[in-house]
């Protein structure tokens, strides 16, 4: 009898187990290749999800500048089960520096919940003769057209940022676009350029080394990583400005399945374990409901969109 009582339970225990494993696994595709600092990021974030209860797997289709990934998920199934990481390109300036997209980023997307941002930061050698953002724009005013300024690509928030930048201080510097930001940092400490728009990740070794330094954030607060570096509203400059990253899921998609990914997502960004190892690597936790977040990228939508078309930028230039 007590044999037949533990078989009983064996066999109850390993159906429960099989239950909890066939739950539907929500997959993450992230619009850049393996490896890249979004996707170490998203899957760090999947993971901690995982281990919470709502299995989670990443899948990366990078090309076209997001618009592969983007439209593959648009197209996906609205179950709940498949989501898509947006960001400033993919749902709002590609729509202008593409003829035509395969998608409409503010009609066939819902959102979920905003996942992180990174600040845009401008750096300059240390050899210059400005060490400082009222310094260079004095620099600049005094020398018309002798600062270049690098840039990861002519249409993407690392080059309209500081765009923006000088529209509010008057004055104007020699952009050069590069393809990617690893080459333009290799430009500044080469001497090539002078300043150069870009993010914390890939500069914080060249900022620590003292080979170059973080002349302004373009965030309401200093960061962790550069406390020493002021904001731009310190500096008397009223701008910020983030390349930003989101979970967004295809229209459709129930309303139910939403707000469950988005309490998994948001239990997990405010964790102290999860924001120091975002930090760490050069990024900033932010959640947030589905709604604030639809909000976000229209905002967002309507602030770019119109700068870009304003500068006739096509693909083909950059």
């Amino acid at each position: 009898m007590k044999s037949l009582i533990r078989l009983l339970l064996l066999l109850v225990t390993a159906v429960t187990c099989g239950f909890a494993s066939a739950q539907p696994v929500t997959k993450i595709v992230v619009p850049f290749a393996a490896g890249g600092g979004t996707d170490v990021y998203v899957r760090l974030l999947a993971s901690e999800i995982t281990k919470a209860g709502v299995p989670v797997i990443v899948e990366n289709k990078p090309g076209a500048s997001g618009n592969i990934a983007a439209d593959y998920v648009a197209k996906s199934r609205p179950d709940g089960h498949t989501v898509f990481v947006g960001t400033n390109s993919t749902m709002a300036n590609n729509t202008v520096l593409f003829e035509k997209l395969p998608y409409d980023p503010l009609k066939d997307f819902v959102p979920v919940s905003h996942i992180g941002y990174q600040p845009m930061i401008i750096v300059a050698r240390t050899d210059l003769p400005y060490g400082t953002l009222q310094e260079m724009v004095a620099y600049a005013k005094a020398n018309p057209g002798k600062i270049n300024r690098g840039s990861p690509g002519a249409g993407i928030i690392s080059n309209l940022a500081p765009l923006m930048f000088e529209r509010q201080a008057g004055i104007r510097t020699t952009h050069v676009p590069f393809n990617g930001d690893a080459p333009g940092l290799q430009a500044l400490l080469s001497g090539s350029i002078d300043i150069h728009g870009t993010s914390i990740t890939a500069s914080l070794p060249h900022v620590q080394s003292g080979k170059i330094r973080v002349l302004g954030v373009m965030d309401h607060k200093r960061m962790s990583q550069v406390p020493n570096a002021p904001t731009f509203k310190e500096a008397g400059y009223d701008l910020e400005a983030y390349a930003w990253y989101a979970l967004v899921a295809p229209a459709g998609t129930p309303r139910e399945a939403v707000e469950r990914l988005n309490k998994a997502v948001n239990d997990v960004l405010v964790r102290e374990d999860f924001v120091a190892k975002a930090q760490a690597m050069g990024m900033e936790p932010r959640g947030g409901s589905p709604d604030d977040l639809g909000k976000y990228i229209r905002k967002e939508y309507d602030r770019w969109v119109p700068l870009l078309k304003k500068l006739e930028l096509t693909k083909s230039t950059y």
